[in-house]
């Protein structure tokens, strides 16, 4: 900013000093090399009236007439080579011929006299310089003195502008209450106030949001934690292995609920959260157990393939929630058989999860913006795939539709390394039964 301020001003006063400096500097050497040659004629047309005098009167012209003339009359003239010819023909010439260049100035009377004087051009050359000189010293000091002010009034524009960001990024890093010291430039001091109220009104939305999103977070989870209780209490007291597999499959689902609820209220836990080496293949049974059984219902076949066998870096819930949104939505509005295939990436430093199936897939006008947050093409709310991108986004990942007709979503993580596999590094420990939950492929 300072430095395109100074070079705007210099800019302006160079344009400035050379549209005025280059003429003046031209009209002063022409007026002084003119008034020079003025000079020269006023005292050549003197000495031709002094000799046609002489001549009206019958007179000779004598040499000391012309001699008294040639000399300079004042100091800041020069002597003249001087040729004075008379109607008669006779010449008095006074002085040597000048060498180099010369001002001439040649008179001719009425009774045929006729004076030439010439003077050496050096002085008025000298003094055209000097007036040219003057004139390239104003330009620079006007460049020295528009470079200092330039400077100075860089700085009173740059200076309110350096606190007007600082200010603004105040108010995105939270502190909704930053102010400074007014600048005294109007234009800046209202940009100054709009941003303070900008950020009055940012402090009461957010004061309203945390207040919603604790009301709602207490209104939510007390009637998802007591419905747990239940569900847990049937699947103690009840004595069939079928209640107590719905019971079970009830819970994995009120804390999926649980997770959602949380993820929803809580935009930091969305963008953050801690990632760890995980086996994709236990995230897909899990998901298997909880859709395997309504897919048979719907007539289809749910498909799971783990070609990459390599632990990747994430969050198992946030995982397995991002796979249920993709499953969810296959099982809604797709056809055919689903499959969910683990893959390694082609420079084999990520895994690529693919979940597709055989249905009409995404339409092209809607593909672009089918991760933002209110896009649906079926009428529904547009927020499982947006929170799933999130998802994806807060454990390092990408979420991305690399196929339209028939539609492929592809979840990327980041791989662990062979040598770095947790099973190697600290083996297994024994193995816990927690139900369903254990099995394996």
């Amino acid at each position: 900013m300072r430095r395109r301020a100074v070079q705007m001003i210099l800019t302006a006063v160079t344009v400035v000093a050379l549209l005025m400096g280059i003429p003046g500097a031209v009209m002063g050497s022409t007026m002084v090399w003119n008034s020079e040659q003025r000079t020269l004629d006023a005292r050549a047309q003197s000495l031709a009236r002094a000799v046609d005098r002489r001549v009206a009167e019958g007179q000779e012209v004598p040499h000391s007439l012309v001699e008294a003339w040639a000399i300079p009359l004042s100091s800041d003239q020069v002597e003249a080579w001087t040729r004075v010819s008379l109607d008669g023909g006779d010449a008095i010439v006074v002085g040597d011929r000048i060498e180099g260049p010369v001002l001439t100035g040649v008179v001719t009377t009425a009774l045929g006299t006729t004076v030439r004087m010439e003077i050496p051009a050096t002085q008025a050359m000298r003094k055209a310089g000097l007036v040219v000189g003057a004139f390239l010293g104003g330009m620079v000091a006007s460049l020295v003195v528009g470079w200092a002010l330039a400077n100075r009034l860089s700085r009173r524009l740059s200076a309110p502008l350096i606190y007007l960001a600082a200010q603004a990024e105040q108010i995105g890093s939270g502190q909704v209450r930053a102010r400074v010291k007014p600048s005294g430039i109007e234009e800046i001091d209202l940009v100054q106030d709009e941003l303070a109220r900008t950020g009055e009104r940012m402090a009461g939305r957010l004061a309203a949001e945390r207040q919603f999103a604790a009301d709602a977070s207490h209104q939510l989870r007390t009637p998802l934690t007591a419905l747990s209780m239940r569900l847990e209490e049937i699947e103690m007291i009840s004595t069939q292995e079928e209640v107590q597999q719905e019971a079970q499959r009830s819970l994995e689902q009120v804390e999926r609920l649980t997770g959602v609820v949380s993820e929803l209220l809580d935009p930091s836990a969305r963008s953050g959260g801690l990632t760890e080496a995980i086996h994709v293949v236990e995230v897909f049974i899990t998901e298997r157990e909880e859709w395997e059984e309504q897919f048979e219902k719907a007539g289809r076949e749910l498909v799971f393939t783990d070609e990459a066998e390599q632990p990747v870096l994430a969050d198992g819930a946030k995982l397995a929630q991002v796979l249920a949104t993709l499953i969810e939505n296959s099982l809604r509005y797709g056809a055919g058989t689903t499959r969910v295939v683990a893959r390694r990436s082609t420079n084999k430093r990520g895994v690529m999860i693919d979940v597709s199936d055989e249905g009409d897939g995404v339409d092209e006008d809607l593909a672009p913006d089918i991760f933002e947050y209110g896009v649906s093409g079926h009428g529904s709310t547009g927020i499982g795939l947006a929170l799933a991108r999130d998802l994806m986004q807060g454990m390092g990942g990408r979420l991305e539709l690399t196929q339209h007709r028939p539609p492929v979503f592809t979840a990327s993580l980041a791989a662990i390394p062979t040598s770095l596999d947790p099973d190697r590094v600290m083996p297994e420990g024994p193995l816990v039964s927690m139900g369903r939950r254990s099995r394996r492929f």
